[in-house]
């Protein structure tokens, strides 16, 4: 594991060692080299037991040209493609398992029975995800989002995705977060509805607060991650380069900003799961060792805050 890398995110890491014990992570379709190894790092570092869904087969080639064969987990054998997060969300359903965590399976593959309402899987209205990421020169975690979920949340959708990402910061022990609501530019606009409606999001906010935080909209990147920008373009707002959290206006802005910032600025993210009965780590098949690790980590963390 990179040293620099976790120290970026020490203090979840801390909350790992204080799981009464190791939390069983069911992998659905765990054939999957990266997803695999950092399970088995969870593993090493005692909070994890990995639960292994998918092609018994070819896990256990996978494990034998990994040389984890010898290590502690389980296999739950699934007998189609087609059902395998099917029967990851069964294990843990049926208590075999704390924490789901997405393998070589499709996004949407990966969504949609997260999303039948019959896995009871959504705790209140709707299921966000949610990137923690640590940017260079930032002093802070800053989680985004959604990413993944909400194709193209309305301004109520939006408010319900802030409140699932101020409660998940808060299980991290992030209290009052400041909530950044991004736009193309910081003057709302009828002509640009995501200025609009960052507008109203905020307004609506302050007359009737959408959870225990602050929320600041419009907003474009440069001001929410910069006092010096805010400086210089006569933005005037404190939170400017102090915001926890950033609301984007769909899947698509949110979505290639995360992949950008990650495959081409070489930030440190990882993916998370919020407003779910169990924690969920979901990770791109293509992120590091490191990065699937540190959800699984993060997951620990907020299985730890539930109890």
């Amino acid at each position: 594991m990179n040293n620099v890398f976790e120290k970026e995110f020490d203090f979840i890491l801390e909350k790992t060692k204080t799981l009464s014990k190791p939390m069983r992570v069911v992998v659905a379709g765990a054939d999957a080299e990266h997803l695999l190894q950092a399970v088995f790092e969870a593993e090493a570092q005692g909070f994890a037991i990995p639960v292994l869904v998918g092609d018994e087969a070819r896990i256990q080639g996978m494990l034998k040209s990994l040389n984890l064969e010898n290590r502690k987990y389980e296999i739950c054998g699934s007998s189609h493609e087609d059902n395998i997060v099917q029967d990851a969300i069964d294990v843990v359903r049926n208590g075999g398992g704390d924490v789901l965590m997405r393998g070589n399976t499709s996004t949407r593959g990966f969504l949609m029975p997260l999303l039948n309402k019959s896995n009871k899987l959504i705790e209140k209205d709707v299921l966000t995800y949610v990137s923690l990421m640590k940017i260079p020169h930032y002093d802070r975690l800053l989680a985004l989002s959604d990413a993944a979920v909400i194709v193209n949340p309305s301004i109520e959708r939006r408010k319900l995705i802030i409140r699932n990402m101020v409660e998940l910061l808060n299980k991290l022990g992030i209290n009052h977060p400041n909530v950044a609501v991004l736009s193309l530019v910081e003057k709302p606009s009828f002509h640009m509805r995501d200025t609009v409606e960052a507008q109203t999001i905020a307004r609506d906010h302050a007359a009737n607060p959408i959870a225990d935080c602050e929320v600041v909209g419009p907003i474009t990147w440069d001001l929410v991650v910069s006092k010096e920008a805010a400086r210089l373009k006569g933005y005037d707002n404190p939170l400017c380069g102090e915001f926890d959290a950033v609301c984007v206006p769909d899947v698509m802005a949110g979505n290639i900003l995360v992949k950008a910032l990650m495959m081409s600025a070489h930030v440190n993210s990882c993916g998370i799961v919020a407003g779910a009965t169990v924690p969920i780590a979901l990770n791109s098949r293509s992120n590091s060792v490191e990065q699937a690790f540190l959800s699984l980590a993060t997951c620990a963390a907020l299985l730890q805050a539930k109890k």
